[in-house]
């Protein structure tokens, strides 16, 4: 009972933003027809662009920034190969992930001359709102928030606002479930996915973005850790839609929080099963709800304009 307090759920809220970002990512690529697995390796080149930047300028915001560059940059590669080109979209979707993982981990030694782990950098303080903070019980919550927190919360109420209750958001979803019928209707499909896959790529940087410089203060080669994956699994999870997976990713978050306080609390489980607690139930929840998930019709299929 000692690991059921307010602390576990800041623990479990931190761990889940950066799920919960390439998340909103994946849906929004996927919604217009366009299958993205690369969110593993967006994550980490957003994770390089902030430390890096950070540590150039000394401002964790310019890092951001940066984050948001190297977003924009791997989504339009990704877009480019299977929008533009027409390329299968799992394998240009792993070779981000692998491009992402490999010149991340090369790019470590070449800017700082040293292996897997950067130097420290400044991070994204939490923001302390007068009053909330000193609530009883949930004071302590609120003061442990940053900006990229409730910036997650406010992305992901965008997202389902512009995806499923704005003119925009149809003819997203148009492209993702007939292509064919969204161009007769006067679509531009090809451009709506090019920008929905870029979007998706600065969201996914911007989660490991987070991990990089709000949950630590160093880039660590392939710290992701499978979080992309996570995210498409909650994505599949939540049936493509945004609640249910952001639900999927919170419960993701509090398992991973949880394994890592039960290591001290207890020992005598091993530590590796706890580590793969968050993964657990992502194949536990592939495996019981991916037969009834319906995806949109046209994800994955390329399209030419006639």
């Amino acid at each position: 009972m000692d690991l059921l307090t307010i602390s576990l759920l800041i623990s479990g809220i931190h761990l889940a933003v950066p799920i919960i970002l390439p998340m909103l990512g994946g849906l929004i690529s996927e919604r217009s027809g366009v299958m993205n697995i690369g969110l593993e390796g967006m994550m980490l080149g957003g994770a390089l662009a902030a430390v890096a930047v950070t540590f150039l300028t000394g401002s964790p915001w310019l890092g951001v920034l940066g984050a948001c560059f190297s977003g924009v940059l791997s989504g339009a590669i990704l877009a480019l190969l299977t929008v533009t080109l027409r390329g299968n979209q799992v394998v240009a979707s792993t070779a981000i992930n692998l491009i992402g993982a490999g010149l991340t981990a090369a790019l470590v030694p070449i800017i700082w001359g040293i292996d897997g782990t950067t130097p420290s950098v400044a991070t994204v303080p939490p923001l302390v709102i007068p009053g909330l903070s000193d609530l009883p019980v949930v004071g302590e919550l609120f003061g442990a928030m940053t900006v990229m927190d409730y910036g997650a919360i406010l992305f992901a109420v965008a997202v389902w606002w512009v995806v499923f209750r704005t003119d925009t958001g149809l003819r997203i979803r148009a492209c993702g479930e007939s292509a064919e019928s969204a161009d007769a209707a006067g679509i531009a499909v090809v451009r709506t996915r090019f920008i929905a896959v870029t979007v998706s790529g600065v969201l996914a940087a911007l989660g490991g973005a987070y991990l990089s410089i709000v949950a630590l203060d160093a880039f660590q080669a392939g710290m992701s850790q499978g979080r992309g994956y996570l995210a498409l699994a909650a994505l599949v999870f939540g049936k493509w839609r945004v609640w249910p997976a952001v639900a999927a990713c919170l419960v993701f978050g509090l398992a991973d929080a949880f394994a890592l306080r039960s290591q001290i609390s207890m020992p005598g489980v091993p530590h590796d099963l706890l580590l793969a607690l968050p993964y657990i139930l992502a194949l536990v929840a592939l495996a019981t709800f991916v037969g009834r998930s319906a995806a949109p019709a046209g994800v994955g299929k390329e399209f030419a304009r006639a």
